[in-house]
C-alpha cells in the first residue's frame, strides 16, 4: 500500500502557497528575470522547497548559518558537538577565521571556529564535495589551529609564565555532503562485510608500541551521503542518527519522522520556513547555491587533474630510477669488458 506523500505545510503553517509565491515573482521584474533564467527543474525544486512539497537542504550556506551559527544559537552547536564527541560540550565563544594557511577558493559551505568551556578549539566545516587530499588538508589546518591556540595562550599568560599544560585538544570536524572515494571504499570493504554501522570516523594519533601519550590533534569526519545510504530504510533511533538526518535529508517523509521522534528539531525547521517567506532573499540564496554547484564541479575536476599529475610524476620517477639502474648495470659490464680486454 502506497503511503501518501507528506507535505510539510501541515506542520509549519507559515509556509506560503505555490500560487502566492508565483504571483509575487511575476509582479516583480527583477525576481521574474531571475526566475526565468532557471531551468524548469530548478524552478520546480525552488517552489517545492518553499511550499513543503520537498524539505529544505540544511547544508545550504544561508540556512546552515541561520540556524547553527553559535554567535546567536550556541546551544544548538553545543548539542551537535556533544553528540559527535560523546561528551558534554558547551560553546562559549566564536573565534574569527583569521589565520587560514592558504587563500584558497574552497568547496566549503561553512567554516566555524569555536572555543569551549574547557578551552578546546573546535573547527567545524561543511564541504559540498570532499577534497581529493582530505588527510593532508585536514592535517595542515589542524596544525594551524594548534599553533593559533599556542599563540593565544602565550599572549594571555600572566607575567609571561607560560605552561604547555594550558594547551588543550584541538578538533577538526568535517561534514561531507558528497564524500571522497576513500570513505566509500571503506564502507564497501568493511561495513558491508562485517555488518558494522560506522556513521562517523573519529581519529587521533597513537603509538605503535602501545605507550599512551595523549597528543592534542583530533579529527572527526562525517560522510553524510554514506549515512543516508545506510539509514534509508532504518528508523531514526539515536540522537546521532537524528542530527545526521537533520543535516543530510530533504525528504518530507524523513523530516516528518524526525520531528515526530525528536520534536526539539521542529523549531529549527520553523526558523528556516520563516526565512522562506521572504521570496526575494530566498531566491537570491538559491541562485548562489546553483552557481556554487557549478564552481564545486570545477574544483573537483581540478583536484582530479592534480591527482592524475601526481600519479604520472610518480610513474615517471620510477621509470627514471629503473633506467638509472639499468645504465649503472651497463656501465659495470663495460668496465668488466675493458678489464678482460686488457
Amino acid at each position: 500500500m502506497d503511503r501518501r506523500k507528506t507535505n510539510l505545510a501541515k506542520y509549519f503553517p507559515m509556509m506560503r502557497t505555490r500560487e502566492a509565491i508565483i504571483k509575487e515573482i511575476e509582479g516583480n521584474p527583477t525576481l521574474r528575470k531571475k526566475y526565468e533564467e532557471w531551468s524548469e527543474e530548478e524552478r520546480k525544486n525552488f517552489l517545492d522547497m518553499c511550499t513543503g512539497e520537498k524539505g529544505i537542504k540544511i547544508l545550504y550556506d544561508v540556512y546552515f548559518k541561520e540556524i547553527m551559527n553559535p554567535a546567536y544559537a550556541p546551544e544548538r552547536m553545543s548539542e551537535l558537538l556533544s553528540v559527535l564527541l560523546g561528551r558534554e560540550v558547551k560553546v562559549v565563544e566564536v573565534l574569527p577565521a583569521e589565520s587560514r594557511i592558504a587563500d584558497e577558493e574552497s568547496l566549503l559551505i561553512l567554516d566555524i571556529l569555536v572555543r569551549t568551556t574547557e578551552g578546546n578549539l573546535l573547527n567545524c566545516e561543511v564541504q559540498k564535495i570532499g577534497y581529493k587530499f582530505t588527510a593532508a588538508r585536514a592535517s595542515c589546518y589542524s596544525a594551524d589551529l594548534l599553533l593559533r591556540q599556542y599563540k593565544r595562550v602565550r599572549e594571555q599568560s600572566v607575567n609571561r609564565t607560560f605552561s604547555y599544560a594550558n594547551i588543550k585538544d584541538v578538533y577538526t570536524i568535517v561534514f561531507f555532503e558528497i564524500s571522497s572515494k576513500v570513505f566509500h571504499d571503506f564502507y564497501k570493504q568493511f561495513c558491508n562485510n562485517d555488518n558494522r554501522e560506522v556513521l562517523i570516523h573519529r581519529m587521533k594519533q597513537v603509538s605503535d608500541t602501545g605507550i599512551e601519550i595523549e597528543l592534542l590533534q583530533k579529527f572527526i569526519f562525517v560522510p553524510l551521503d554514506i549515512f543516508k545510504e545506510m539509514y534509508q530504510n532504518k528508523a531514526i533511533d539515536t540522537k546521532l542518527a537524528a542530527w545526521l538526518t537533520f543535516l543530510s535529508t530533504d525528504s518530507p517523509e524523513r523530516i516528518e519522522e524526525l520531528i515526530s521522534g525528536y520534536p526539539e528539531f521542529r523549531p529549527l525547521y520553523g526558523d528556516l520556513y520563516n526565512m522562506c517567506r521572504n521570496v526575494e532573499s530566498v531566491m537570491d540564496m538559491y541562485s548562489k547555491e546553483l552557481a556554487e554547484l557549478d564552481k564545486n564541479t570545477v574544483h573537483l575536476m581540478i583536484d582530479e587533474y592534480r591527482e592524475e599529475i601526481i600519479k604520472k610524476d610518480r610513474e615517471l620517477s620510477e621509470k627514471d630510477r629503473e633506467l638509472e639502474e639499468k645504465e649503472q648495470e651497463l656501465q659495470e659490464l663495460r668496465d668488466r669488458l675493458k678489464q678482460l680486454e686488457k
